[in-house]
């Protein structure tokens, strides 16, 4: 019996452990969803908001920010669509979410976000990886 209490209890606490990690990642996708909103509405202010402070150290201006994110970044920058893929949550800080988008070029691209919460429980975006996808446009 004592050896069974312990996978008793670890039992009863998944349920809240994956809560947690949907918890999670939905604020995530909030962070992501809420910086292309704002650059889909030229408030390159607010989406630089989204920015985690290894990127701001990066990019120490809202116009160095913007320059970058213009001259590489156009398919999460100007999207004709977009659609969140899969997520892992890797530690206790830290969100990877898959974006699928459509660039203003009509191709399809897949973007991968690393995000990691801040100090205030914020998500915050570390990172962005592009590449152009296979599929067919979403």
């Amino acid at each position: 019996m004592r050896n069974l209490l312990p996978t008793i209890a670890l039992t009863l606490l998944t349920p809240v452990f994956a809560f947690a990690g949907e918890a999670e990642i939905r604020a995530a996708q909030s962070s992501i969803r809420n910086q292309i909103e704002a650059f889909l509405a030229g408030d390159n202010e607010r989406a630089y908001s989204y920015a985690a402070p290894n990127i701001k150290a990066l990019f120490p201006t809202l116009d160095r920010f913007m320059a970058m994110v213009t001259r590489g970044y156009q398919p999460v920058y100007r999207p004709r669509n977009y659609a969140f893929g899969k997520a892992a949550e890797p530690n206790a800080s830290t969100v990877i979410q898959r974006v699928l988008t459509t660039g203003p070029n009509g191709k399809s691209y897949e973007a991968v976000y690393t995000l990691e919460r801040q100090t205030d429980g914020t998500y915050r975006i570390t990172g962005v990886s592009l590449k152009e996808a296979d599929a067919l446009a979403i």
